[in-house]
């Protein structure tokens, strides 16, 4: 399962998390597109007055059936994305645990200098207690220029601390 944490039909982390996807061998890919899981903005009296919205409970359901999870995020403000935020919210009622200690790859990337650093840093520390299995992570800054679709990311040094963590979280599968 892999997704961009963003709602922008261009978004550039969903392309890098279609990326990091299609780097993992043998695999059938789930690409989620998070528009496809708008709903109401989550709140502790509308999950009384209606329950879990059905789009919770979908999303819920690839987390299971996925062996991994890649995602991708974007910053917005230093944070989640409100799509993104608004989706956790809602699923992570339905369980406690939300990805079900799955390995994850946490990525993120922005058009400047700091490629998402911040909400990539609050995921991680996030996730890594959350999840008793591998949760690895890495940040592209610049992604105009370090990122192509046909080549992947361009700067080899990047490209090689990348890969690096690409294996922790193949090896983890």
């Amino acid at each position: 399962m892999a997704f961009g944490a963003s709602s922008s039909r261009e978004s550039i982390n969903k392309k890098f998390a279609s990326y990091a996807a299609r780097l993992v061998p043998d695999a059938d890919i789930d690409l989620l597109d998070l528009n496809d899981f708008e709903m109401p903005i989550f709140s502790i009296d509308r999950e009384r007055e209606s329950g879990y919205p059905d789009l919770a409970q979908k999303f819920k359901e690839y987390i299971k059936k996925a062996d991994g999870i890649i995602i991708s995020f974007a910053e917005h403000n230093g944070s989640y994305t409100a799509a993104y935020k608004n989706i956790y919210d809602w699923v992570s009622r339905i369980e406690r645990s939300v990805w079900l200690d799955k390995p994850m790859l946490l990525l993120a990337t922005s058009p400047g200098g700091r490629g998402a650093k911040t909400v990539l840093g609050m995921a991680t520390n996030s996730y890594t207690r959350a999840n008793k299995n591998t949760v690895t992570s890495f940040s592209l800054p610049f992604f105009k220029q370090n990122f192509s679709l046909e080549q992947g990311i361009i700067d080899s040094e990047l490209s090689e601390l990348f890969n690096q963590q690409l294996k922790i979280f193949l090896d983890a599968l």
